[in-house]
């Protein structure tokens, strides 16, 4: 071991110098900074979805209780009888995803661009809805949407529409709602996306005489494809699970997957059906974000 020479009262004194962590000990540093965070996913996902996978395969009733059967039908059964539920969810979320992408690219381009000083400003109006309840946000479009309400009471009064013409109750009620609930987690992503684009790129591009057009189909979209993929997983994700805004904003017509496993749940009582469609779900999520992930090919996600 190496030392060190210091001087004590005239008489030099050698002093071991601090040893330096073993290669065995550095490499178990990243495990154990892990660890709490490991600890975490195990408890709280982990084993619920191995007692949910469990409580898929039993069998019985509420008044005789469930055991273990192993009994693959439970997942047979619940999806033959609510197949279009389970459609309808991915439809819904997917056209949520679409308009969402559509609606905040721009809003994140401007913001990342041309805002200026006004930037700070608009990313707090961005985030500003998630200051007021899920709940209450989408209580607030049954009275923008409603059939005397602040959109369609005006239009009714001056005779553009019908009086029987109604928004509520209907496909296009529910993917607004999920639309705009979930904007947010497609802005967000974007706007970090862009702004970690280096300028110097779009400043070479127009010294090469490349159009508007073509520096944002060449350079621009591409560098921001994390932020896209990113954005539609955290938009498609939770849209294809929620049942709040189906069942504010729309009938039994458009259930969702989510109002079916809440009333599998919560009402008939029919554990081992419920927890059948929740693994399901989150099997089949799962599946479709790997897929698209991977023909994304973005680096950052993969």
């Amino acid at each position: 071991m190496s030392t060190l020479t210091a001087v004590r009262g005239g008489a030099p004194v050698e002093t071991p110098e601090p040893s330096e962590p073993t290669p065995r000990r550095r490499r178990w540093v990243p495990y154990a900074l892990l660890l709490p965070g490991l600890v975490w996913l195990a408890v709280f996902f982990l084993a619920p979805m191995a007692t949910l996978f469990s409580t898929s395969l039993q069998v019985g009733s509420i008044d005789e209780g469930y055991r273990p059967a192993f009994r693959i039908a439970n997942y047979t059964e619940a999806l033959s009888a609510f197949s279009e539920q389970f459609f309808r969810s991915f439809g819904y979320a997917a056209m949520a995803t679409v308009l969402a992408l559509l609606v905040s690219y721009p809003l994140a381009y401007a913001i990342a661009f041309k805002a200026g000083r006004w930037k700070n400003v608009l990313l707090v109006l961005v985030i500003a809805p998630f200051f007021t309840s899920f709940l209450v946000r989408t209580l607030a479009w049954t009275a923008i949407l409603g059939d005397q309400g602040l959109l369609l009471g005006q239009l009714k009064d001056i005779g553009l529409v019908s009086p029987d013409f109604r928004l509520l109750a209907r496909p296009f009620a529910v993917v607004l709602g999920l639309t705009y609930n979930f904007l947010p987690f497609m802005t967000l992503p974007l706007y970090a996306s862009l702004e970690r684009i280096d300028r110097r790129l779009l400043e070479a591009a127009d010294d090469l005489y490349s159009s508007a057009f073509t520096t944002f189909r060449k350079v621009t979209f591409p560098l921001s494809l994390p932020g896209v993929v990113a954005g539609t997983l955290l938009t498609f994700i939770p849209a294809a699970g929620d049942y709040i805004n189906q069942r504010l904003l729309g009938t039994p017509r458009q259930s969702m997957i989510g109002t079916v496993i809440d009333s599998q749940f919560l009402r008939v009582l029919d554990y081992p059906s419920a927890a059948a469609l929740s693994f399901t779900l989150m099997v089949s999520i799962v599946v479709l974000v790997w897929f698209y992930v991977r023909r994304a090919g973005t680096e950052e996600l993969v």
